[in-house]
């Protein structure tokens, strides 16, 4: 019996020894710039991010064209490095962060993401990712780093025809008419607002806000100077213009109630209200114009007191669209002129190839 079981555990050594090699199996060797390996361990891990996303195993026709698709990525990062391309840490980190925040719709640190989700689902920010993609916060960030590089790079090559991309004024026309009641403004007023935090002197705060408002009134202090006052450092309050539109979400940014908001667009221009003291500061505000809900044509301006209208809206946004799909298809062009037998050597093809990549089957 204890020859079995040792014969057993040797059997078990042994077929974990042959999968290890095989993960250490070279596929391909790409050699544009350097000499660079592509490896059966290297793929499974790439697959593993597909697989994660599809939710589904890969099958092997799809396996070859993530092999394809790992080719041509190094080919194309070792062309960036041969023309001296690159991305600091600091830019894959606000895209990594930026990411993050897409992904929650929230304004949110990297740390305070990881915190928010080890108090809901008792995991780190490391293993969510790990579930979700196949990647921890490192591997994640230089898979970033690579796509970034990589994208860059067929910028460069393709600038002139990205560039040369653009809305035509039929397209604009036609996207303006399928979205036409998406065009409106809600009645809305701009306002200019003053805040002055509490901090830990609230008859100090609500002192400093009256004194503002008394020189306001009496014309000693503009609207500029108020604003430029309030962007010193040690000013110890907030001013600024803002446009309100007349909704409730809109009151309760503002610390007022519907009611209230509401009350302001029935005002002559020019009202200023009295200080008024919320939980955290003292604040006042001066109506400065008010502007009704309307229906907007091409001509019109997106936002009251702007220059952009809904055409050049439209062109902008269509443009953007069409640019990022263009550069898609450059990215194929250049893998593709890349994508050479001097630069490409495969080592496992035919029936070896699919040998290996035979893993989960």
């Amino acid at each position: 019996m204890k020859k079995l079981a040792l014969s057993l555990m040797m059997l078990f050594i042994i077929s974990g020894a042959v999968f290890a090699q095989n993960d250490l199996q070279v596929l391909s060797v790409v050699k544009y710039n350097k000499s660079e390996s592509i490896t059966v361990k290297q793929l499974k891990t790439r697959c593993t991010i597909y697989e994660k996303q599809y939710g589904r195993k890969l099958s092997l026709d799809e396996k070859k064209v993530v092999l394809k698709a790992l080719k041509e990525e190094k080919l194309v990062i070792q062309a960036a490095t041969k023309a001296g391309i690159t991305i600091p840490d600091s830019t894959v980190d606000q895209y990594f962060l930026q990411t993050v925040q897409a992904s929650v719709g929230a304004n949110i640190s990297e740390k305070e993401l990881n915190d928010l989700l080890v108090k809901q689902q008792g995991k780190t920010l490391d293993q969510v990712l790990l579930e979700q993609v196949g990647m921890n916060i490192n591997d994640y960030k230089a898979y970033l780093k690579t796509q970034l590089i990589a994208q860059q790079y067929v910028v460069s090559q393709k600038q002139k025809d990205i560039q040369a991309v653009a809305a035509t004024d039929s397209e604009i026309r036609q996207a303006y008419e399928s979205n036409k009641t998406s065009f409106v403004w809600n009645d809305m007023i701009k306002v200019f607002m003053v805040i002055v935090p509490k901090g830990t002197n609230a008859e100090a705060a609500k002192i400093k806000a009256n004194d503002i408002k008394a020189k306001y009134d009496a014309k000693k202090l503009s609207v500029n100077d108020i604003i430029k006052q309030a962007n010193n450092a040690d000013s110890g309050y907030q001013a600024g213009e803002l446009l309100v539109p007349k909704r409730a979400e809109y009151a309760q940014e503002l610390l007022m109630s519907f009611e209230n908001l509401s009350a302001l667009f029935n005002v002559e221009d020019g009202f200023t209200c009295d200080v008024n003291e919320t939980s955290g500061d003292f604040r006042f505000l001066t109506v400065e114009k008010k502007y009704a809900a309307k229906m907007l044509s091409l001509s019109d301006v997106v936002q009251p007191e702007t220059t952009v209208t809904v055409y050049d809206y439209i062109k902008q946004n269509l443009t953007q669209q069409k640019q990022m799909q263009y550069l898609q298809v450059a990215a194929q062009q250049v893998a593709d002129g890349l994508n050479k037998p001097e630069y490409v050597e495969d080592k496992k093809t035919g029936d070896a190839l699919d040998k290996l990549l035979s893993w989960g089957d």
